[in-house]
């Protein structure tokens, strides 16, 4: 596993996950090979179909362990991730529909109101637009350079510790941004 953890931090996947299948066997401890597998498949390698086998045999075999609430989240990620590759069209859930359409309502709400109010008084809009500014600009403190493998899953987990906050990343850099599956090695991202 150590020989199998220096190839992977090496960049040499392959390697890595030759090694890593050499460890495993039916035992309970392999349960960490199989996350650190699915980790590979999933943030490097952009195989969301054996990731998933691998995030299920870890919480087959460590339904409780430290990554489960992880793990479980990555499935659900990786589940839409391959049906969207499969179908060669966009897969979106019901519940994903419905944030979004009260997202989109909720934005439109804020844009008629910072509309009707630079309408009123142009002098306060100037105001908010420089502390709207200042703000941004605190919370776009850390730049990133996309290194090769990186997907905006990955990278909200490397900076967040959990991969949930893809979507803020995706936000903060909506103009730089074209392919959100496909980034450029050597592209700058903004880090909220």
């Amino acid at each position: 596993m150590q020989d199998a953890d220096s190839k992977s931090a090496q960049g040499d996947f392959a390697r890595a996950i030759n090694l890593y299948e050499a460890a495993l066997d039916d035992s309970p401890r392999c349960a960490e090979i199989h996350y650190k597998l699915a980790l590979l498949y999933d943030d490097k390698l952009n195989d969301p179909l054996s990731a998933l086998h691998h995030f299920k045999r870890y919480l087959a075999l460590s339904p409780n362990g430290p990554h489960a609430n992880e793990v479980k989240n990555s499935i659900k990620h990786d589940e839409i991730a391959a049906l969207t590759a499969l179908s060669g069209d966009s897969v979106i859930t019901r519940s994903e529909v419905a944030r979004l359409q009260n997202e989109n309502l909720n934005l439109r709400k804020e844009l008629e109101g910072h509309t009707a109010s630079s309408r009123a008084s142009p002098e306060k809009s100037l105001g908010n637009n420089a502390s709207s500014k200042k703000n941004a600009s605190k919370r776009a403190d850390r730049a990133y350079v996309v290194q090769s493998g990186d997907t905006l899953f990955s990278i909200s987990r490397k900076f967040y510790k959990s991969p949930k906050r893809w979507k803020e990343i995706l936000a903060a850099n909506d103009k730089n941004i074209r392919a959100p599956k496909k980034l450029t090695v050597g592209q700058p991202l903004v880090i909220p």
